[in-house]
C-alpha cells in the first residue's frame, strides 16, 4: 500500500456533456501542505467532494490512507472545513464542538481547542451571535478534533481578518507538524505562496501544474525583475544596462533566470554608481497566469 495519505489516480467526473475533472492525478504525503488553485468552476470543490465521498466519479481511483472515499475509515481519518461553514445557531460554541467530539468519538479538550482558535471569550455564547469569522474559527476547531490524517480546507481564510489569517496558518503548520496532510483550496495566492510545500493548479478540470513553487518557476522560465537605483546619473545607468528608467532615479530591467548572475555581475561592476538593487522573482500570481494561459493555448 502507498505511503501517501491521499492519492488520486486518473480521476474523471462529468455532468452531462461537461467534463468537470479530466484524468486528474494528485497525491499528498503525511505532513505535506498543498495549495489547490483554480478559477471558479475549475473543479476544486468537485475534487474535494469526490475525496469526501459526497459525489461519485466516473473513472479512476481515490484512496485516503488506503481507504475508499466515504468509507468509515476514510471518514474517521478526514477533516473538512467548507467555505460556507454553518452550525446550529441556538447552540453555544462549546456545545457544538462537544457534540462533534461525541459524534466522532474523538474526545479531546474542547475548551482548549476553542481557546486555540481564539474563541475562549465566546465559547459560551450562542453561535447565532457569531460573526462569519468566528464561525470559521469554530470550524477550524472542529478540524483539530481527533488529529486527522487528512485535512481538506476550502477557502479557509474566508471572513478572517489579517491577524486571524496568520493564526490560521500557524494552526495549519501545527497540523502538518503532527503528520496531517493538508489540502488548501484557495484564491488567496499571496497567502499560500509562502505557507505551502507544493502548488497544484486546476484549469477546467485539468491539472495543468503540480510541483514546488521553485520548480514551477524554473519550468516556466519567467523573467526576473531587477530595479537598480543610481547615485547621480540614471541616464548613464540606463544606457549601460539597457533597462528602462522608472521613478526618476531608478532603472528597471528584466532578465531570464539563466542570465541572472551575468546581469548581477554587470551591475556590481558599476561600483559606487549604484546605490541600491531590488530583485523580484516571478510571483505565484505570475506563475498561475502562465500555466493557466499555457493550458488555454
Amino acid at each position: 500500500m502507498s505511503d501517501m495519505t491521499l492519492t488520486l489516480k486518473s480521476v474523471c467526473k462529468s455532468r452531462g456533456k461537461l467534463c468537470v475533472l479530466d484524468d486528474v492525478d494528485l497525491s499528498l504525503a503525511p505532513g505535506e501542505r498543498v495549495a489547490l488553485l483554480g478559477h471558479n468552476g475549475a473543479g476544486k470543490s468537485t475534487l474535494i467532494k469526490c475525496v469526501l465521498g459526497l459525489t461519485s466519479f466516473a473513472g479512476g481511483a481515490i484512496h485516503i490512507d488506503g481507504a475508499r472515499p466515504g468509507s468509515a475509515d476514510a471518514r474517521r481519518n478526514t477533516a473538512y472545513l467548507p467555505e460556507a461553514v454553518s452550525f446550529h445557531p441556538a447552540l453555544t460554541g462549546r456545545e457544538q464542538l462537544s457534540l462533534f467530539a461525541q459524534l466522532s468519538g474523538a474526545g479531546g479538550d474542547v475548551p482548549g481547542l476553542l481557546d486555540r482558535v481564539g474563541l475562549d471569550d465566546a465559547m459560551d455564547r450562542r453561535i447565532g451571535a457569531y460573526s462569519k469569522g468566528m464561525r470559521q474559527r469554530l470550524g477550524l476547531a472542529q478540524v483539530l478534533l481527533g488529529r486527522p490524517k487528512l485535512a481538506l480546507l476550502d477557502e479557509p481564510t474566508s471572513g478572517l481578518d489579517p491577524i486571524s489569517r496568520q493564526d490560521l496558518y500557524a494552526i495549519i503548520d501545527e497540523l502538518a507538524g503532527q503528520g496531517t496532510a493538508v489540502l488548501i483550496a484557495s484564491h488567496a495566492l499571496t497567502e499560500v505562496e509562502a505557507r505551502t510545500d507544493r502548488i497544484a493548479i486546476l484549469r477546467k478540470g485539468v491539472m495543468v501544474a503540480d510541483d514546488t513553487l521553485a520548480n514551477l518557476s524554473d519550468l516556466a522560465g519567467l523573467p526576473i525583475r531587477l530595479r537598480v537605483r543610481a547615485r547621480e546619473n540614471p541616464e548613464a545607468l540606463a544606457a549601460h544596462l539597457g533597462g528602462n528608467r522608472v521613478n526618476g532615479a531608478a532603472v528597471e530591467m528584466l532578465c531570464s533566470p539563466a542570465d541572472k548572475m551575468q546581469a548581477l555581475r554587470r551591475i556590481a561592476a558599476m561600483g559606487e554608481a549604484v546605490v541600491d538593487l531590488e530583485m523580484t522573482p516571478p510571483r505565484l500570481e505570475d506563475l498561475y497566469r502562465h500555466y493557466a494561459k499555457e493550458a488555454l493555448q
